[in-house]
């Protein structure tokens, strides 16, 4: 069975809009510190141990302009893998192994969790990460939390109808005060 594993980088306040990106305020704001040996080895290890990508279509189409340019392990990890994106409008995807999900969320996300064995990896992709916490399909959070205040932007964590408890698993600070927390659902 599938587990579904959000990852995202994160300011102080919650904000997680274009952390890699141009489109905002502040482009690249993660970039602007280092993360060091260990916090690189650590997004490289979570996405080769990912057995799949699920992606909202803003950050699918992010994506796939951009890893099938590069090469290396991680990028043959990311064009071999199977990738599902969650979308209305989205009608012929052109990136490898990719298939569309346009249905409920909840049925779609829940059948995906049945279907792949591993984990599913969530990143970026804000509006669909808030839909899979508002109905509880979230198994673990991972957050790279930078030592910044951005002020402004998307954060992650929206209102939701309930609350949800989790487990911190793990927790390192690694590079230039980067925080790596590792959180389960307590169910």
């Amino acid at each position: 069975m599938g587990k579904i594993v959000v990852t995202e980088f994160i300011s102080l306040d919650g904000v997680v809009q274009a952390p890699g990106g141009e489109d905002f305020k502040y482009p690249n704001w993660s970039f602007e510190f280092d993360r060091g040996t260990e916090g690189e080895q650590f997004k490289v290890d979570e996405a080769l141990g990912a057995a799949a990508l699920l992606l909202g279509r803003r950050t699918y189409e992010g994506f796939a302009a951009a890893w099938p340019g590069y090469e290396g392990e991680l990028a043959d990890k990311y064009n071999g893998m199977p990738k599902y994106v969650v979308s209305g409008t989205l009608a012929d995807p052109k990136w490898n192994n990719t298939r569309v999900l346009a249905g409920d969320l909840v049925e779609e996300v829940t059948r995906l969790k049945d279907e792949v064995d591993g984990d599913i990896s969530v990143a970026g992709s804000i509006q669909l990460v808030q839909g899979l916490l508002e109905h509880d399909l979230v198994d673990e959070l991972h957050l790279m939390t930078f030592p910044v205040i951005l002020g402004t932007g998307r954060r992650l964590f929206g209102q939701t109808t309930d609350k949800s408890a989790w487990t911190l698993t793990e927790s390192i600070a690694v590079g230039a005060s980067v925080l790596i927390t590792i959180l389960q659902r307590a169910r």
